[in-house]
């Protein structure tokens, strides 16, 4: 199974439209996950259109439709995998004893808010999972994406990607 992580995509305020390269991903994989800060509900009508299952989350910029339509949380299991989606974890230090404490019955934990790529294990071997922003890298070199595949009930390869050019940003 091969998932797409992406978050912080701002539209159309940071970016006029996802870059290709992601569009190109979302059609590639099983399970498209948006960890929040959509901004306009248009971008969540279309990855629902154009993926084959989206599983989201609202972010603290997002308001209205996406706080109606999207919870604070999300749960499922993939393959076995028991994996969450929340937006904001709070500051960098500290974070893996906090979410360890949060998701204490989860095995990965996919989050946003920060824009910065973030992948590390806590003591209780969650794996936490942020891919930082398609659209806004804000200080980061680079736009970005991220790709798990999950085999047999384990998570396999997980891939930063870097996006070459984000569409009108």
């Amino acid at each position: 199974m091969r998932l797409l992580l992406i978050a912080d995509t701002h539209l159309p305020k940071r970016a006029k439209a996802l870059p290709e390269q992601v569009w190109t991903e979302v059609a590639a994989a099983d399970v498209v996950i948006h960890a929040g800060d959509w901004v306009d509900v248009a971008l969540l009508d279309e990855l629902e259109k154009r993926s084959a299952r989206l599983i989201g989350v609202f972010g603290n910029n997002d308001h209205g439709v996406l706080r109606e339509r999207l919870p604070e949380v999300a749960r499922v299991e993939l393959d076995g995998v028991r994996l969450a989606v929340i937006h904001e974890t709070g500051a960098g230090r500290g974070r893996e004893n906090r979410c360890d404490r949060w998701f204490p019955d989860d095995d990965v934990l996919v989050f946003g808010h920060s824009h910065i790529p973030w992948d590390s294990t806590t003591a209780r071997c969650l794996r936490l999972l942020n891919p930082g922003s398609p659209t806004d890298r804000r200080r980061q070199p680079h736009h970005t994406c991220m790709t798990v595949e999950i085999t047999d009930g384990r998570l396999g390869a997980v891939e930063l990607h870097r996006i070459e050019r984000a569409a009108g940003g």
